[in-house]
């Protein structure tokens, strides 16, 4: 697969504060790549230096090999979906998706069927007389959203474009996005700061912290073999087990980290680390509840949260650490009951302290 789109060492400063570190990232042709991350952790900088919005301090960005650096935005052949709406309030629904479409200088029939289709994929057609004024806010992301989709550009930019929805809405566009971006092969790089629509929507995710790419992956590197302890607490929900390796192995010559008043059997290729002190990552679809001290550690229920499809226990540990174990709606258990959790080792990921 060839590159579409490269960022160079690009970085960015205003004044003393930095909004994003010296970065190289690699988007491929026809990718889906998600930047995700907390709010100032550099997402929607990139983004912008991408678009052409805010000038690179550093570095340099290439689409298709050619040096877009400088080049103005509107010459980049990029769509962007912004977070405020950016609706021409004078102009129909109708008229605000033509607008890209006439200004590329399409025929009447072209711009008529590629309007018609977009409003249709967003479930705007009965608005298309309507006045951005005369529409909710997730109508208005609605119409942006089309309006970006309709001239099908070989690259789009999506910054938050769903925050504005309901969640059925949110979920109904997100398969509308994800269809979309099959039918086009265009590349799409979107940020996020909600890491469920990043794990949903991506073939690849870009997660960034403090300016910085934190770890670059699949949906399932990300959230089974992160890399960082931020990765690990970021994606997903974590239960995170500190413990020390002890000096002795466990039956099969496995080592052991002890940790929350248990003896637990690391995953493969763990002996290799050379520090003493480690964090377990035990995501809470692995383990399994059992009879008290017939699993690798104990615990106390502290609590039972009923979320429909299944059920979160809290247990409390030796230790004094918290972990959180999703169970089936067929176990039934009560909050003060002394209980044993076990797993398979090769469900958990090794991170050094």
């Amino acid at each position: 697969m060839s590159s579409k789109l490269e960022a160079i060492g690009i970085a960015k400063r205003y004044g003393d504060s930095v909004a994003l570190e010296p970065t190289d990232l690699v988007v491929q042709a026809g990718e889906f790549l998600t930047l995700l991350g907390p709010s100032g952790s550099g997402k929607t900088t990139l983004l912008q230096m991408i678009s052409g919005l805010v000038a690179p301090s550093a570095g340099r960005i290439e689409i298709d090999g050619r040096d877009v650096t400088h080049v103005e935005p509107g010459k980049r052949g990029i769509g962007m979906v912004f977070q405020s709406y950016a609706l021409f309030p004078h102009m129909s629904v109708w008229d605000n998706v033509a607008y890209g479409l006439r200004m590329r200088r399409k025929s009447r029939d072209e711009v008529r069927a590629a309007v018609d289709d977009a409003l249709a994929m967003v479930r705007m057609s009965e608005y298309a007389k309507r006045f951005p004024k005369e529409l909710s806010g997730g109508q208005q992301q609605r119409i942006a959203l089309a309006r970006c989709f309709a001239y099908r550009p070989s690259v789009i930019l999506l910054d938050e474009p769903l925050g504005a929805l309901d969640k059925k809405l949110r979920e109904h566009m997100q398969a509308e996005i994800r269809s979309l971006h099959k039918e086009l092969g265009a590349t799409f790089v979107y940020v996020t700061h909600d890491q469920d629509e990043a794990l949903t929507l991506s073939d690849r995710i870009c997660l960034m912290n403090q300016a910085r790419i934190e770890q670059v992956g699949t949906p399932a590197d990300l959230y089974d073999r992160p890399a960082t302890r931020f990765a690990a607490g970021f994606i997903g929900h974590s239960n995170l087990l500190e413990g020390e390796l002890d000096a002795t192995r466990g039956a099969s010559g496995e080592p052991i980290l002890l940790a929350a008043g248990g003896r637990i059997p690391l995953p493969t290729g763990a002996s290799g680390a050379h520090a003493t002190r480690h964090t377990l990552l035990l995501r809470p679809e692995a383990p399994r509840i059992v009879e008290p001290q017939s699993g690798f550690v104990d615990g106390t229920i502290s609590d039972v949260v009923f979320f429909g499809s299944d059920t979160r226990v809290h247990l409390s540990m030796s230790d004094g650490s918290e972990l959180t174990v999703r169970c089936g709606r067929s176990v039934s258990p009560r909050v003060g009951d002394r209980v044993g959790l076990t797993w398979d080792p090769h469900r958990t990921t090794l991170l050094h302290a």
